[in-house]
């Protein structure tokens, strides 16, 4: 196989990626957005009557259920290319440089691999937890909200975060997202070409909001679960 033939295909990968990237930041959005009425509970009067009504609904449209295919395929696709490329990087520069540059040495870039493969180990511990239970073993109580009967999800979520090994766990796994996203979401951009010297200090200032806004929100969740419990 030539060289350009391998150049061509791992620019090809780059670009699923990048974009596949992109759509998986969009639903961290999404989930977070549903998330986030857990701490409903926590109002006076508050219930979780919003969170499980919601999980109900992503669990039953078709719509939804179409997108959850598309949404597993961008994850496997996302992680594979990741690999693929990883380990096509690793045999091209067997040794390292000796002198790096930043692309190279920023604690971002450097360990993507890395906190790619900790996430991974976390997206399945999370589906473990709360998907497969609920969808798959049916292994979850049942609320009655408005004479309709719902899977409790909201209960389940509250009982997983009172134990404080598993909040420091998610905890410490969202920082790990945020380093991800701090250089996925501005090497997207860049590898579909979308570079210039007026907007891409945009790009990058965004790049870093969204690496703290996603994190800081889904670790608010635990932590006001387990310290209102």
């Amino acid at each position: 196989m030539s060289n350009y033939t391998l150049h061509y295909s791992s620019i090809t990968k780059k670009i699923i990626m990048s974009l596949v990237g992109l759509f998986l930041i969009t639903f961290l959005f999404l989930h977070l957005g549903i998330n986030l009425t857990l701490l409903e509970k926590f109002r006076p009067g508050g219930s979780t009557d919003t969170f499980n009504i919601a999980a109900h609904f992503m669990g039953t449209n078709i719509v939804i259920k179409v997108f959850e295919v598309v949404l597993f395929g961008g994850f496997l696709i996302h992680i594979l290319f990741g690999l693929i490329l990883q380990i096509q990087n690793w045999m091209a520069r067997p040794a390292r440089y000796k002198i790096e540059g930043w692309s190279h040495t920023s604690p971002f870039s450097k360990f993507m691999i890395h906190t790619g493969a900790l996430i991974f180990i976390f997206l399945v511990i999370h589906l473990l937890d709360f998907y497969f239970k609920a969808k798959v073993f049916g292994d979850i109580g049942s609320v009655t909200i408005d004479g309709k009967e719902y899977h409790d999800m909201g209960a389940l979520v509250l009982a997983k975060f009172q134990s404080i090994g598993f909040v420091i766990f998610y905890v410490v796994l969202f920082i790990f997202l945020g380093f991800h996203l701090h250089h996925a979401f501005q090497s997207a951009f860049q590898t579909l070409g979308l570079n210039h010297s007026k907007y891409t200090p945009f790009i990058k200032g965004l790049s870093t909001i969204i690496s703290i806004i996603l994190p800081v929100g889904y670790a608010i969740i635990p932590l006001v679960i387990y310290f209102n419990s």
